[in-house]
């Protein structure tokens, strides 16, 4: 008479726990055993109640990281889809984070206007209000010093994306006036810095937006609360944090963020001033460090982004930039915004190098660091860098970054 299935004279039973007992496998058998027994069944215990302020799952923290000192980015290999949590939006101040009380604060707008006014943050809850989903960057958006260990969140996480909500500048303008002959525009913040840039009449009459919300709620204080400009498209230090005052003129203001900072030497011994746009730009977000990959099937994601309007598409690599194809775009594709790609892959354990580079709707390519490097140099200020980068693939399935080469 054979054994019955299942009891412990089972033949096939027997040598399954002789295995594991030759290997040491009760004790571990055991331990797993009581590990699943001291998990308690979320069905049989009452969860807990509603709270006033929701909060992550325990198993799901997420957290920027302040390595660049008065900079923190953006965990872009965590996320998901398009739109950036609030409290992970990248940041960047030159003189800390102001506490402004809104009941007090007010935006002036003056110079070449015909009716110069104060507006407190009722008077601009009372216009139309507009919403728009858009990216921000910062133009210094890249660490030249990285190393092969490095996540996406360090090497450029100072980028994010929400849905912004506000009064177009356009509106207000309108509102005040302009006089003929009006070309530019002050903006300046309220931070101890004293924030200031110059903006053309023509993008202030265009997409700019006087923002107060975001994702659906009042702005961070990180993020300009009560008041901040929006600037679609733009380089980051553009879109003014803690918003007081707009002056009109007929020229720009050349103030120490335009002249001293945020322009680039162009390798021949001029210096790019105004450079607002951002350009299209991608970055594969998964597989990244500190990933290791087993072999099989896996699916490459990244998001790309372009400051000239939409992306048309993404190309990827696996074999380090000879051969490209192109990934999916998943997901809305919107205008200035960030747009997840993707792409299915093999890892069989033999070396890879994984690359995407985009392009916009303008025709616009994401460079290599060669072709930035012969189209305008490469000087001591990192601005408006926006080179394809690379990621390698160990034999073991480790996944490490490729340091660029600047020189």
């Amino acid at each position: 008479m054979s054994d019955a299935p299942g009891t412990p004279t089972d033949p096939v039973r027997r040598r399954v726990l002789a295995a594991i007992a030759g290997a040491g496998g009760l004790a571990l058998a055991g331990r797993v055993g009581a590990e699943e027994a001291s998990v308690p069944d979320p069905t049989k215990v009452p969860g807990r109640p509603p709270s006033s302020v929701g909060e992550r799952s325990e198993h799901a923290r997420l957290e920027r990281r302040a390595a660049f000192g008065a900079i923190s980015g953006t965990p872009l290999q965590n996320l998901h889809g398009t739109i950036t949590p609030s409290d992970l939006h990248f940041e960047r101040h030159h003189a800390g984070i102001p506490s402004i009380d809104p009941a007090h604060h007010e935006l002036l707008v003056h110079g070449m206007v015909e009716r110069p006014r104060r507006f407190s943050l009722a008077d601009l809850l009372r216009f139309p209000a507009i919403t728009r989903i858009a990216f921000l960057e910062c133009s210094g958006n890249l660490r030249l010093d990285a190393g092969e260990e490095t996540t996406p969140q360090f090497l450029c996480g100072l980028t994010s994306q929400s849905e912004w909500t506000g009064v177009a500048l356009a509106t207000l303008l309108r509102e005040v006036g302009v006089k003929p002959g009006a070309k530019w525009l002050l903006a300046e913040g309220s931070d101890a810095a004293v924030m200031t840039r110059s903006i053309p009449i023509e993008k202030a009459r265009g997409d700019a937006i006087l923002a107060y919300a975001q994702n659906g709620e009042p702005l961070r204080p990180a993020q300009g609360f009560p008041l901040r400009l929006f600037n679609p498209g733009w380089e980051g230090n553009t879109s003014v944090k803690w918003l007081r005052r707009i002056e009109v003129s007929d020229r720009p203001f050349m103030t120490r963020e335009e002249t001293a900072k945020y322009t680039e030497p162009i390798g021949d011994g001029r210096v790019r001033q105004f450079s607002f746009t951002m350009d299209a730009r991608s970055v594969i977000t998964t597989p990244t460090w500190p990933a290791t990959l087993e072999r099989g099937w896996h699916e490459l994601r990244g998001i790309a982004w372009s400051g000239r309007g939409r992306i048309a598409r993404v190309e990827v690599s696996l074999d380090g930039g000879r051969r490209w194809q192109d990934a999916k775009l998943a997901g809305p594709v919107l205008p200035m915004a960030h747009t997840r790609f993707t792409l299915p892959f093999r890892f069989v354990g033999a070396p890879m190098e994984l690359a995407s580079r985009a392009i916009d709707e303008t025709g616009y390519v994401q460079p290599t660091v060669r072709q930035l490097i012969e189209a305008r140099g490469v000087g001591s200020v990192p601005y408006h860098l926006n080179p394809i980068v690379h990621w390698g693939i160990e034999r073991d399935g480790r996944v490490l970054y490729k340091p660029l080469a600047w020189r």
